[in-house]
């Protein structure tokens, strides 16, 4: 059910567990702590990064691109859940910097696939592996039915910030 906010109407009250939910918020805010995500990220990534402006966001795409093949521009717009040409823009910008790569689908012309660029791969997964650390021994503890509902939290409340 959404929670939307209609303009003249009072906010609407959370229950005592979406409050529970709403305090541990906060307390996640080291994780995304600037100071240490950059102190975690290898110096060739970090580099590339702060070179070319490049932000959390676009950093957002990088995972999309360590599972295998590569994608088209459509594919990392709906798993950042974006638009195209936001997700456009981001790759864009990646390109530019070197990180990724663009080249064009040899089954189709008109689409142009993504991938990793080689020399950034060791060092994303380096940094992905010391970020990820604490959340994976999360998920650890969680069983098939608490990490799908995770994840479909998560899914929710990414959309409804970009929204």
């Amino acid at each position: 059910m959404p929670h939307t906010h209609e303009a003249g109407k009072a906010p609407r009250v959370p229950t005592p567990e979406e409050v529970e939910v709403v305090g541990l918020v906060p307390l996640l805010e080291p994780f995304f702590r600037k100071s240490v995500v950059r102190e975690q990220m290898p110096v060739p990534l970090r580099a590339a990064m702060e070179n070319h402006g490049l932000t959390a966001r676009h950093g957002a795409v990088l995972p999309h691109l360590l599972a295998g093949r590569p994608l088209t521009v459509s594919e990392i717009a709906g798993r950042l859940h974006v638009s195209l040409p936001t997700a456009s823009e981001l790759v864009g910008a990646l390109s530019r910097a070197g990180i990724v790569e663009r080249a064009e689908d040899p089954a189709n012309r008109r689409r142009v696939l993504v991938s990793l660029a080689r020399p950034y791969r060791p060092a994303l997964e380096t940094f992905l592996a010391r970020r990820m650390e604490p959340l994976l021994r999360a998920l650890d503890g969680l069983t098939p039915g608490e990490r799908a509902g995770f994840l479909a939290g998560l899914a929710a409340w990414t959309r409804e910030v970009q929204d």
